[in-house]
């Protein structure tokens, strides 16, 4: 049984640390968005260590995007647009890219449901 926690804790410590790092790279690049990497982060260092959690919830990056996404229940329209616009770009290119017409439906589909979602069910701050 302490070995399952153990490998579970590691697999979290592991997917938290893998976010985290894409997450800041997304903060500085603007193909990537970095906020839904960042919270990802969160909720596996609160999984994995509440050392680590408490580590993470003091640095500014938590402060600056988790938390008012967390907080406030929204992202800034900039934020929506480019996490749209880089989600829409690879599915346009998948769309392009694959000769199968049903997968090609799920994916126009996702992107409808996707829209939907941000537009309404997201709350612009």
């Amino acid at each position: 049984m302490i070995q399952i926690k153990l490998i579970s804790n590691l697999i979290f410590l592991l997917l938290g640390s893998l976010s985290f790092v894409i997450g800041v790279l997304g903060i500085v690049l603007p193909l990537l968005p970095g906020v839904p990497f960042l919270i990802l982060s969160a909720l596996c260092f609160a999984k994995s260590s509440k050392r680590l959690d408490r580590k993470f919830r003091r640095t500014r990056l938590y402060k600056k995007y988790v938390r008012a996404f967390l907080y406030n229940k929204g992202l800034t329209r900039k934020e929506k647009i480019r996490i749209n616009l880089i989600a829409d770009f690879f599915i346009i290119m998948s769309i392009i890219y694959v000769d199968i017409l049903w997968v090609k439906l799920v994916l126009i589909l996702l992107a409808l449901y996707k829209h939907y979602y941000f537009i309404v069910r997201i709350k612009t701050i």
